[in-house]
């Protein structure tokens, strides 16, 4: 009878714990968290998962660092692998003494959108997806926020169908663009100057959200 009674206690510590960690994470607005597809805290860096292609990354001060290098004549870039059609991405970052980071999504062959942080706020976007025309880079929003170095700030970014959504302290911007039903293939981050960090990535299934026509008014009418 002990036995069962410490089993039942067990689980329900256990379902207790799940429901509070549930509760802390960010609210979704345009979909509901399925499925725990990816979880990366950035305490080691697999060089097989993650492909740097410029600048310098490494684990440091608590997350993945990463460093533009003059040498390359470019932004630091790194990337995973990580086909998906629908998803709710979230991670934590630090503006540090970059000019700009960016969280890039990619189709096979081309940039598709992203969401760009400086210490002045974020901007979200849809990718100039051919460079040579006639596409052209379409920006949802953007939110004047204070980013200080050595602040950490967790991000939701909600993909769904034509739509995408991205928040960061309880300020959201919303857009929708037929090139996002585009499947994407991969993901990153880039990094423009001297540092920016990120850390606690995590990817879930999208599911519908019955509550996002009327949080999307609310997004709508808070730009106004």
């Amino acid at each position: 009878m002990k036995l069962k009674t410490c089993f039942a206690f067990a689980i329900a510590v256990v379902c207790a714990l799940t429901a509070s960690a549930a509760e802390n994470l960010p609210k979704t607005l345009m979909t509901e968290r399925g499925r725990l597809l990816c979880s990366e805290d950035f305490t080691t860096l697999d060089a097989k998962t993650w492909h740097a292609a410029k600048g310098k990354w490494e684990i440091a001060d608590g997350g993945l660092k990463g460093v533009e290098l003059k040498s390359d004549k470019h932004g630091a870039v790194i990337r995973r692998q990580f086909p998906f059609k629908d998803a709710v991405i979230q991670f934590d970052v630090q503006v540090n003494g970059s000019k700009q980071t960016t969280f890039s999504i990619n189709e096979a062959k081309a940039h598709l959108a992203r969401v760009l942080f400086n210490k002045d706020g974020f901007i979200m976007q849809k990718d100039d997806r051919d460079h040579a025309g006639p596409d052209k880079a379409v920006r949802f929003g953007n939110i004047a926020l204070p980013l200080k170095a050595g602040e950490w700030h967790t991000v939701l970014v909600e993909f769904k169908g034509e739509e995408m959504v991205a928040t960061m302290n309880g300020k959201s911007i919303a857009g929708a663009n037929a090139a996002l039903l585009t499947p994407k293939a991969n993901f990153g981050f880039t990094v423009a100057g001297e540092s920016a960090s990120y850390r606690n990535l995590r990817v879930w299934e999208a599911k519908p959200n019955p509550a996002w026509e009327q949080n999307k008014k609310q997004i709508s009418a808070a730009k106004k």
